[in-house]
């Protein structure tokens, strides 16, 4: 499963968040808190207004999330219409209970920005427009329309017009921040979220892929022993067997077997078994290995040691997933925006280790220049590759991976002072710089060899 398809996935099961459980519990919070204050304003302030309809109101909120329960496993998660409709119904039954106990002129009005609240957090943008205006409407409705309020003595209780007008405005531009607000940090978070699934898919891959590198490697080794037995003895077989023409065709298609078997382990893997060597490797190798997917794709890829190699040796460092797939997805960016020439700069000091890819393509977009690693990150403006969707969360996967191993990532365009060597025109395009403190990703070449073992003399066993 690829990480375009992860996402498509993730879009459709995104009204499928909210459980029923969740509304259901908020729903007996509401009743409750609506039942104390119908209460307290009955018989502690002696309000008048219509007590019994206002609890019938209440019990019907209450029925109904006895009847989902019992109905519906805990486990439900609501569609996304599912989910907009019980928003609408406790829109609709808490309008109603304002209805009843003066409209706007009754403080708990403002709970009606509740529901916008939840639509815009868990629901699509569709579903939030419909519930911020179905709540304009109602609130619009309760300005003009209600059963007032009355104190002990009949009086009905009442704000200016003016200050229900300012309430009433207030509450349409609340409903719109708040929404709005509620609905920018849901969305981000959860293009956040799907980049970080796609991320740990991505390093999930290169893991298995290194894994299953190691476990051939081990086979072609342990396998080439008996494979070589094999040909020897039917090497034996085909002179034993001169004098019968048919046994020694088959002597002669054992040891053919043996070679084709020794041949296509060879091509899966050409090391030994998955030891310390298969877990450290040379600066150059590394870069050479991240690179090779894209190595064949028209662009031509120029690898460029700046460091003096007289005085600093090329380090050793670790092999481990998130470096080499961090650094090919930043090649693979680089190629796809590349016009010819992609440039893998590598330098290098006693305290850190840098790392510079360069295309000659347009360079990053200006305007985003300052976004660059931000997930789904998309240059609306551009029609150069439409096809291309975005050079967002590759990078994004890039710089989070890398980061993950000690890096720091920047991202800029070249100019005339920071250009790649043997560049023969007046500008390059992107750069991605990638640093290291040398202490966080080196390894000490002798690891590969373990540790020596002591002798306590001539003859005798290793110390252990």
């Amino acid at each position: 499963m690829d990480l375009q398809t992860t996402g498509l996935m993730n879009r459709d099961v995104q009204g499928h968040w909210v459980r029923l459980e969740t509304l259901t519990r908020v729903r007996w919070l509401a009743a409750s808190g609506q039942l104390a204050a119908l209460l307290v304003a009955s018989l502690a302030l002696e309000l008048q207004f219509p007590l019994v309809l206002c609890l019938g109101v209440v019990a019907v909120s209450a029925l109904t999330n006895l009847l989902s329960s019992t109905i519906y496993p805990r486990s439900k998660r609501l569609s996304e219409l599912e989910a907009m409709l019980t928003l609408v119904f406790d829109t609709a039954q808490l309008t109603l209970l304002l209805f009843l106990t003066g409209g706007l002129n009754n403080p708990f009005a403002l709970m009606l920005i509740a529901p916008v609240t939840i639509a815009a957090t868990a629901l699509q943008l569709r579903s939030t427009v419909i519930m911020g205006m179905l709540t304009v409407f109602l609130a619009t409705v309760l300005s003009v329309s209600y059963e007032p309020l009355r104190l002990r003595d009949g009086t009905p209780l009442e704000l200016p017009e003016l200050f229900r007008f300012g309430f009433w405005l207030a509450m349409v531009i609340g409903i719109a921040f708040i929404g709005l607000y509620s609905r920018s940090v849901a969305a981000e978070k959860h293009a956040l979220t799907e980049a970080l699934l796609a991320m740990r898919m991505a390093l999930a891959r290169e893991q298995k892929l290194t894994d299953l590198g190691g476990v051939v490697a081990a086979a072609a080794h342990e396998l080439g022993t008996p494979l070589a037995t094999i040909k020897l003895a039917s090497a034996e077989l085909i002179d034993a067997l001169a004098d019968d023409p048919e046994l020694v065709e088959d002597a002669r298609l054992i040891r053919e077997q043996a070679d084709r078997c020794r041949s296509i382990l060879q091509s899966m893997g050409r090391a030994g078994k998955d030891d310390m060597h298969l877990r450290s490797a040379p600066l150059e190798t590394v870069l050479s290995e991240a690179a090779a997917p894209h190595a064949d794709r028209g662009k031509t890829l120029v690898f460029d040691i700046l460091a003096d190699t007289s005085t600093w040796r090329m380090p050793e460092i670790q092999r481990r997933p998130e470096i080499i797939h961090g650094l090919r997805n930043l090649v693979q960016n680089a190629v796809d925006f590349a016009q010819a020439q992609v440039w893998v700069e590598a330098d290098w000091s006693e305290t850190t280790i840098q790392l510079r890819i360069i295309d000659d393509g347009p360079g990053y977009p200006p305007h985003l220049l300052g976004r660059i690693g931000e997930p789904y990150l998309r240059d609306r403006r551009s029609d150069k590759r439409p096809e291309y969707d975005g050079m967002g969360l590759g990078l994004f996967i890039a710089k989070t991976l890398l980061e993950r191993t000690g890096a720091t990532v920047r991202f800029a365009n070249c100019n005339g002072r920071r250009v790649p060597r043997g560049f023969s025109g007046t500008r390059c395009g992107a750069m991605a710089e990638v640093t290291w403190p040398r202490a966080m990703i080196e390894s000490d070449p002798r690891g590969a060899l373990g540790e020596n073992p002591m002798f306590d003399g001539p003859g005798s066993r290793p110390r252990q």
